[in-house]
């Protein structure tokens, strides 16, 4: 009579279906971290700078690179600092917004980041009206890096007393502007 062949052991059996299945677990993982992902707004990513002081800004005006601009002269009222470049298309979009904020008194500092100089003010000629009550030039992108800027166009509102209150990342469009920038606008003016 032949030996009698031997039984799997249950152990072996529930490790070969454990490795089977940590495939389709991690995968399904993976499906669930980018499905909230997805769910995130990419314009609400946050900013150490809110609720902290603004970083000052000295940097050469852009109408004229022989005086520079100090960003403690907005200090004692709310401002706001919109990092914009003429090479970028979103930038161009935002223009009619950041004008209808000029007309309505609001004080735009203006940081060109990683520009030509010529370039940005040709392209504030082509606005028609500039948007800046005061425009600087950050030709090698410091500045915007003490902001933590991730790209352009990013705008950011500062309050008073000089801390930073806001931080809107992308263009500004007339519902971004209606939402959320005129209720927090009004906020500081209290």
């Amino acid at each position: 009579m032949a030996a009698p062949l031997p039984l799997p052991s249950v152990r072996s059996t529930a490790g070969r279906r454990w490795r089977a299945l940590l495939p389709l677990a991690l995968l399904l993982a993976l499906v669930l971290l980018l499905a909230h992902g997805l769910q995130r707004d990419p314009r609400a990513l946050p900013s150490a700078l809110v609720g902290r002081p603004a970083p000052a800004i000295v940097l050469p005006r852009l109408d004229d690179p022989a005086q520079r601009f100090d960003s403690r002269a907005l200090q004692g009222r709310p401002w706001v600092l919109n990092v914009w470049a003429s090479w970028c298309g979103p930038c161009r979009q935002e223009v009619p917004q950041l004008q209808q904020l000029a007309a309505r008194g609001v004080p735009v500092l203006g940081l060109d980041y990683k520009d030509d100089a010529a370039a940005a003010r040709q392209w504030l000629r082509a606005a028609g009206t500039s948007p800046f009550a005061h425009a600087v030039l950050d030709a090698d992108g410091r500045a915007a890096l003490d902001w933590g800027v991730s790209g352009v166009p990013e705008t950011f509102v500062v309050d008073a007393q000089g801390i930073v209150r806001g931080r809107f990342v992308g263009a500004l469009t007339p519902q971004v502007l209606q939402r959320e920038f005129w209720p927090l606008w009004r906020s500081l003016q209290k």
